[in-house]
């Protein structure tokens, strides 16, 4: 396939779905990646300093593929309270920290105003500090949330907004396809209130990234689909910070356990979906997130040269998916992070959750 013709029109379903079936010219795909990337970010790759604050691993849920959630009479439940997660936000703003992601199970007793607290609680704790972003609760927990306070999901929205949210994960995506989801995540929004969601929060002003977990019972095609999803909100709302592809951490996961999903996509498949993805979103999402949690180190050095422009932030704790059995640790160093970057022949640079660069 001559693919320089995607630098002057856009990718077809058709073609995207040829570049994901085609094995014997993925070298000549991962350079074309890496020369739209030059072309879109330059050689500056990006990080966040920031700390992940999972509250609670009780959940109502059954995700098939989670091997965080307990239920609430386990001897490993917790619940972080308001005070310990201000507490912990505090430390990573000393830490010197920019960003808190906050998510957690979906525990009965949170609602939109539970949730609402938590934020007012960062903030107010933070703020003599200078303040920190607040990157939290997934699409999925705001329909929890919204539903156990008797909400519509636009009243929920208002509330967390003006309570302080500044950005949302755009997870509880999985695959957008409702046959997968039926078997992957029964219990979770289907696809069109993901899509619903993301949309009322980008026009409310809330900016979310856009996530794909991909690498389990899915094929190329649900990939293929999936994208051009996530590129027709963007193409409406200009809402996606950043695209984020998450590989299936199968290790713990039960439907793998099960013998009934594959044990996660091959390295070739990982530097595929991000070079894939970069020339679907040419043009409307700039920053392609390569997560060293679930492909270590030397997987996100080669993924910054397949079309990856950003490699997520130093973390601190990731409690989900060290439970569903990723092998590269917890936290990653500012020094760490920039060595992993410079050794590839890019230029590091710390930014905000919004990408203004820091350094």
């Amino acid at each position: 396939m001559d693919l320089e013709k995607f630098k002057e029109r856009e990718i077809s379903k058709k073609e995207a779905l040829e570049l994901f079936e085609d094995n014997e010219n993925i070298f000549e795909l991962f350079k074309f990646a890496d020369s739209l990337r030059k072309e879109e970010v330059g050689d500056i790759v990006t990080y966040v300093v920031n700390r992940n604050i999972n509250f609670t691993n009780i959940c109502i849920g059954n995700c098939k593929f989670c091997a965080f959630r307990v239920n609430e009479n386990d001897k490993h439940a917790y619940f972080l309270d308001i005070d310990e997660i201000a507490k912990r936000a505090v430390e990573a703003k000393k830490f010197g920290c920019t960003e808190v992601c906050i998510q957690g199970g979906l525990h009965p007793k949170i609602d939109t105003y539970y949730q609402a607290e938590i934020l007012k609680a960062v903030h107010e704790a933070t703020k003599p500090y200078g303040d920190i972003h607040i990157h939290a609760f997934s699409p999925m927990e705001v329909y929890f949330g919204a539903e156990n306070a008797g909400l519509d999901i636009k009243e929920a929205l208002k509330i967390l907004k003006e309570s302080g949210l500044n950005s949302m994960p755009g997870t509880a995506a999985e695959i957008l396809d409702d046959e997968i989801r039926a078997e992957l995540c029964p219990n979770k929004i289907k696809t069109k209130e993901w899509i619903y969601i993301i949309k009322e929060a980008h026009k409310l002003g809330i900016p979310t990234t856009a996530t794909m977990m991909y690498g389990h019972i899915d094929n190329y095609k649900h990939w293929v689909n999936h994208l051009f999803i996530i590129k027709e909100i963007q193409q409406e709302t200009n809402g996606f910070t950043e695209f984020v592809p998450l590989s299936f951490m199968h290790r713990f996961a039960p439907i793998y356990r099960e013998g009934r999903a594959r044990a996660g996509a091959t390295g070739i498949e990982d530097l595929k979906v991000f070079a894939v993805s970069r020339i679907i979103f040419r043009g409307l999402i700039k920053n392609i997130q390569a997560s060293w949690v679930k492909l270590g180190k030397k997987m996100v050095q080669v993924a910054l040269r397949c079309g990856a422009n950003d490699v997520g932030g130093t973390l601190i704790e990731e409690n989900i998916s060290r439970s569903a059995g990723a092998e590269h640790g917890v936290y990653m160093s500012v020094e760490e992070i920039r060595d992993m970057i410079k050794r590839v022949g890019l230029i590091p640079k710390e930014r905000t959750t919004l990408y203004k660069i820091l350094d």
